[in-house]
């Protein structure tokens, strides 16, 4: 049975939304003991994914079957079948549903590319690199030149820890030393649960910082559903946009009865027939390792290769 390698440490921004979740005063009392079943449903999920034993061919679908049946217990059973409606009409601000995939993503990778990581790699949400600036003016020297470094949160990421140190003394004399710690990252994506207009927009503005910051790094966005007429992302610096579902979002008519327990009630049946319609997708998971994969099997051009072929 194959497991993770021991020296690989994934973040778990699930298992911390339902954590605190519990402590929210907000949360009706009815729903408490189902948040904690919830979190029992998740050790298990989790433990399920570290023993996964399929072969390498099959292990992306056995993952995502797994993922698909483990995010429709916290989405049906927790959310959708609550008496209550916080839970549902509040779970953009949660973030229940889509921190599972975001914690779903470095265990698919570390297992469906555990041979090719390097060691030293970082996998899963960091807050990383963006720029770096420094406040300082003519009119008198400023301990390490007023360094700043700008960074934002990534769902997920692909990095290695930097530390950057500036001064103007040229021995870095430590009182005169400004020291910063932070993540490069070579591969990062934005997941969302919902895509439309906007998002793709901010997502194509943090994709261009990405880029400006790391020469050759890569960023994708990841969507269950299409909230939008598609873009052509050759216009931006988003590589490429991923359709978990490949489908569409319900329309906002037949959402509009989801916010009470008693219109959940009656719909639920046609939403879990949408549901099951449209699984995640193996093939766009695995599409997404093919990016990576192809990133780590990227070397230097051999001379005697290029003169072969003609270029490089």
């Amino acid at each position: 049975m194959s497991t993770l390698p021991p020296m690989i440490e994934l973040p778990q921004p699930h298992l911390e939304k339902l954590r605190a979740l519990l402590t929210n005063e907000k949360l009706p009392n009815r729903d408490q003991g189902n948040v904690n079943r919830a979190i029992e449903r998740y050790h298990a999920w989790l433990d399920r994914l570290k023993k996964t034993s399929a072969p390498e061919n099959e292990i992306v679908v056995a993952m995502v079957s797994m993922l698909e049946e483990y995010k429709r217990s916290v989405e049906v059973d927790l959310i959708f079948d609550s008496e209550d409606d916080f839970l549902y009409r509040q779970k953009g601000q949660l973030k229940l549903d889509n921190s599972i995939i975001e914690e779903f993503l470095p265990h698919l990778v570390a297992r469906a590319l555990e041979d090719r990581l390097p060691k030293d790699l970082e996998i899963g949400s960091r807050n990383c690199f963006s720029a770096v600036y420094f406040m300082s003016d003519i009119a008198a020297p400023i301990k390490g030149a007023g360094l700043q470094v700008r960074t934002k949160d990534q769902d997920f990421a692909l990095s290695r820890r930097v530390f950057i140190k500036t001064s103007h003394s040229p021995k870095f004399s430590g009182d005169e030393t400004l020291e910063a710690e932070t993540h490069v990252a070579y591969v990062t994506a934005e997941i969302k649960t919902n895509l439309d207009k906007t998002m793709f927009q901010e997502a194509a503005a943090t994709a261009h910082d990405v880029k400006m910051g790391v020469t050759g790094a890569r960023y994708y966005l990841l969507c269950e559903w299409l909230d939008m007429t598609p873009i052509n992302t050759t216009t931006t610096d988003i590589d490429e946009v991923l359709i978990l579902r490949k489908a569409k979002r319900l329309s906002s008519n037949v959402r509009s009865a989801f916010s009470t327990a008693q219109g959940r009630k009656a719909a639920k049946e046609a939403y879990l027939r949408y549901l099951e319609a449209h699984p995640l997708s193996p093939d766009v998971f695995q599409r997404f390792l093919e990016h990576i994969r192809a990133l780590l099997e990227n070397r230097e051009p051999k001379e005697g290769d290029v003169l072969n072929k003609g270029f490089f």
